[in-house]
C-alpha cells in the first residue's frame, strides 16, 4: 500500500552505501570483488564457526542479505541508484514500479504536471 511506502521512505536510505559497508567494500565495487568479501566474512561469522554467538548469528545474516542485493546485477543496479528503498520497492512492485516511483516523485515530473493542470 502507499502508506506502506510513505513509511519506507522515511526509514531508508536512498543512498545505497550500507551494504557495501556491511561487505567491508567501498561503493560500486565489482562482482569479483563482492564475490571474495562475502566469502571471507561468510566463513568468519558462519554459525558453525561461531556456536552461541547471537551476534555472529546476526552479522551472518546481514552479510547475506548484502550479498543477496550485491550479486544480483539487476538489485546491484537499483541499490546503486536508489538505496535500499529502490530494493524495497523492486521487491513489492518490480522493476517498473521502481522505475515509476522515480519519475513520479522528481521534481522534474511534479513542476511539469502541475504546470499542465494549470493548463487544462
Amino acid at each position: 500500500s502507499m502508506a506502506n511506502v510513505d513509511e519506507a521512505t522515511r526509514r531508508l536510505s536512498k543512498t545505497g552505501t550500507s551494504l557495501y559497508g556491511v561487505l567491508e567494500l567501498k561503493k560500486g565495487a565489482q562482482p569479483e570483488e563482492i564475490k571474495k568479501a562475502y566469502r571471507k566474512l561468510a566463513l568468519k561469522y558462519h554459525p558453525d564457526k561461531n556456536p552461541g554467538d547471537t551476534q555472529a548469528a546476526e552479522v551472518f545474516k546481514e552479510i547475506n542479505k548484502a550479498h543477496a542485493v550485491l550479486s544480483d546485477p539487476t538489485k546491484k543496479k537499483i541499490y546503486d541508484k536508489h538505496g535500499s528503498l529502490g530494493i524495497y520497492l523492486l521487491d513489492h512492485f518490480g522493476e517498473e514500479g521502481v522505475r515509476y516511483y522515480f519519475i513520479a516523485n522528481s521534481c522534474w515530473f511534479k513542476v511539469h504536471h502541475s504546470f499542465y493542470s494549470l493548463k487544462k
